[in-house]
């Protein structure tokens, strides 16, 4: 128990240390945060680029967390279908983020279960790198900002999102965690 809280600890420190740094350069720089633009893409082509996009990042995750090349790139593949099924759920179907978090850590939590079994890579390699990539860094950037411009509402609304999000990630590891592992059910 006193590790897991002191890593959750750790972790809440280095979210609020990043997002109030971004938070500060966007006041000195006169920053303001936007809507994406839209881009014109066909609905294949836009799939294609988020599992490219979903591949490198979550390949760089599992390399800054010490993995190996043939971890990270299992990891990689792994979490770039994961964090594209959730993007596609929210984009293409209209899901909250936070149900589309759950089914993405779900299906990573799944797929490394899978991976465990053939290959046994340990889970935890596989699966932390690619959730880390739906952490929704946007949504904590700007509770902060309208935090910081006394916006209080837009602020609390921003912050509710992310922490939904937030739990919705580890709930779903949890529960692939628990349909995949018959040890883990019975635990106490």
């Amino acid at each position: 128990m006193r590790s897991g809280v002191e890593r959750l600890t750790y972790a809440l420190i280095i979210v609020l240390v990043a997002t109030m740094s971004a938070w500060i350069m966007a006041m000195l720089l006169h920053l303001q945060p936007v809507d994406f633009i839209k881009i014109r893409m066909s609905a294949a082509m836009w799939i294609l680029t988020r599992l490219a996009a979903s591949f490198f990042g979550v390949f760089g995750f599992s390399i800054m967390f010490n993995s190996p090349v043939r971890i990270a790139c299992s990891t990689a593949v792994l979490g770039a279908i994961a964090n594209t099924l959730r993007l596609e759920l929210v984009d293409l179907v209209a899901l909250p983020p936070a149900v589309a978090a759950f089914i993405g850590a779900l299906t990573a939590g799944l797929l490394a279960s899978l991976l465990k079994n053939k290959v046994g890579y340990p889970r935890i390699s596989v699966t932390v790198p690619s959730i880390v990539v739906m952490v929704p860094g946007l949504y904590l950037y700007r509770g902060f900002y309208n935090l910081g411009i006394m916006s209080l509402s837009v602020s609390a609304s921003w912050f509710a999102a992310a922490l939904l999000i937030i739990a919705s990630l580890p709930l779903g590891l949890i529960f692939a965690r628990i349909l995949t592992d018959k040890t883990f059910r019975y635990c106490t």
